[in-house]
Parts: structure tokens; sequence; C-alpha cells
């Protein structure tokens, strides 16, 4: 499915707690390619695994000292997330009234979400195969009814999901820690990750692009379980990555190039920002002249440990070194 990936947007979370502020600054620096902020700073609930519990659809969760726990019904935690949920949605619902094109939601994926969640006895979900497949169908049911109501409040835009997994090579590489931290969870199967994801993406319904700021991002996994685009950090990318991205872009997966530091500090010029991008496409042998429909410049990660004034210097940034990379892409 085409999504039409607009040239540059950001990855998610942003400084501060002002929904309004947020959307405001969103909107106005990525007119055709907008997203819903992320404000973790608000508290439990903002938080990245703590907003996606809000979308899940009968299971429930509650903070307790170690992080989320599922819970037997839904407690001030799950209404506080779902709270924060809304007020977002009114405050990019007021910026984009007449926006025609895409809009991209974010939601943790099912593999963090099982390394991350809790169980009652305060294992993660991720030890339990039962409690994974469990997770990853509330979460698909959540996924829908949200996408659903973006389209009801927004009509004219075509609602995108970027998936975070920033677990996922943990997941893959038996690196999760269980309670104790004194040994790992068990590697899960590449079969059974991949067919859970593909029934995830499946059940958007809608163009899916997959994040991870970690590094060794597994592209052909993901390409191959329907991400339509694979969201990442190039400035952790080796060689040994180079291949699979080398197949997954002549096989039409977009990507999300996350180039300008998410944290404070000097920023480059916006053609030196993509530098590296284009160096890559060089060594791929790839068109030049393919680079700008392939490409979806973004920071490295989430702006949420960002002044605000640097998270508005980066966003407007990415839209500068997209045209950059449209204009000169040699």
């Amino acid at each position: 499915m085409s999504a039409g990936w607009g040239p540059a947007t950001g990855v998610g979370s942003m400084p501060g707690g002002d929904a309004r502020e947020a959307a405001k600054t969103v909107t106005g620096s990525f007119e055709d390619f907008p997203y819903l902020p992320e404000l973790p700073a608000r508290g439990p609930g903002a938080d990245m695994i703590g907003r996606t519990t809000g979308l899940l659809v009968d299971v429930y969760a509650h903070v307790e000292p170690s992080g989320w726990r599922i819970s037997d019904r839904p407690g001030r935690d799950t209404r506080r997330a779902r709270s924060w949920l809304t007020e977002d949605l009114d405050a990019l619902e007021e910026f984009t009234q007449g926006y025609q094109g895409p809009l991209k939601l974010q939601a943790v994926g099912p593999w963090t979400l099982a390394a991350t969640l809790e169980l009652h006895g305060g294992e993660a979900a991720l030890g339990d195969p039962g409690a994974c497949r469990y997770l990853a169908g509330s979460l698909a049911e959540g996924l829908r009814a949200q996408l659903a109501e973006v389209g009801r409040r927004i009509p004219g835009a075509r609602p995108v999901l970027q998936l975070d997994e920033p677990a996922l090579t943990s997941v893959l590489g038996g690196r999760v820690p269980t309670a104790s931290g004194y040994r790992t969870h068990r590697a899960v199967d590449r079969q059974v990750v991949e067919g859970t994801l593909r029934e995830v993406i499946a059940a958007a319904g809608v163009p899916v692009s997959v994040h991870s700021c970690a590094p060794a991002v597994p592209f052909g996994l993901l390409r191959r379980a329907g991400a339509a685009a694979v969201s990442f950090d190039l400035t952790l990318l080796t060689e040994r990555e180079e291949e699979a991205i080398g197949e997954a872009v002549e096989g039409g997966t977009h990507l999300f190039t996350g180039v300008v530091p998410g944290t404070d500090g000097p920023l480059s010029d916006p053609a030196g920002s993509v530098m590296g991008v284009r160096t890559l496409w060089r060594r791929l042998g790839l068109n030049p002249g393919t680079l700008a429909e392939s490409v979806t410049v973004t920071p490295t990660c989430g702006l949420a440990g960002a002044s605000p004034a640097y998270a508005r210097a980066v966003l407007a940034h990415c839209g500068k070194a997209a045209r950059s990379l449209a204009d000169n892409p040699e």
C-alpha cells in the first residue's frame, strides 16, 4: 500500500507538556507530513509504554516502581493515559483543519510492549508466549480503533502508523533482562517475531513504518513482515546492514533516515546533515534520482530530552535537509 510519505517529519516525542503548543509546532514545521506529538514530561501515561497501554482493548495497566504492570481493571493510570491521548488528538485536530495528506501516529510495537509490560508476578510478558499473543491481538484491535478515530476527526488525512520497536533487537538476541536482573529471557524465534509483527501490521490497514533507534535493525525481517517503511538512526548503521537496506529499497521499502541529533548541540548545515544518505546511496549503487522519493528525513530519535528551542530548530532543520536532498541528490 503506497503512503505517499512526506519528505520530512519527526519521530514522536517532544519536550514540555502543552499539547496545543506541540501540535502547533509540529504542524507548522511539517506542512506536508505532520504527526501526533507525544509529551512524556507530563508523567506516567504520557510516556511511550503508558500511552500505548491506554490503546489496548480489554487489557489494562498501572504503574509500579518497576514499571508498567497489567491490571485486572482500568484504574487511574489507564484513565490518565486515555485522557492525555484525547487532549493530544483534540490539539492536532485543531491545527489540521482542512489538511490533506499523510499524517503519522505512533504506538509501541508488540515486541517492545511484551518486553516492557509486566504480568501480575512482575516478570515481563515476553516470557509467556500466550501473553505475547494476547497482547498483540489487543494492540491490533486498539490501533484499528485509534486509526478510525483519526480518520473521522481529520477526514482529509491519510493516516500512517509508526510502530516503535526499540527493544526488538534485544528480543531477537535474548538480551531482555528478567525481573531479578540476574539472567535474560530466551531469544524469541525469528519466525514468531516476524509472524506477530505481520499480524499487527496487516490489522492496522494503513501503511506502517517500524522505528528503532537501536543498532542492528533487522531490515529483512521487517520487510517480510509487511512494513512499508523502516525508521532508523543512520549514525548507528554498519556495513552489515547496508546490503539489507539496498534490497529493501529495491523492493520498494521506504526509509525514514534519522540524521539530526535529538539532544541539544550544534546543528550542521542542512546539506551536511544528509551527506551520509547520499554516500550510502552511492555505496549501494542506487540511482540518486530515487533518493527524494525513497527517503524521509527525521531526527535520530524522539526529542523529549531536548530543550523546546532546540526541538523547534531540529524540526525546521529536517525540512531544510530534505529540500537539499531533493534539489541536489548527488
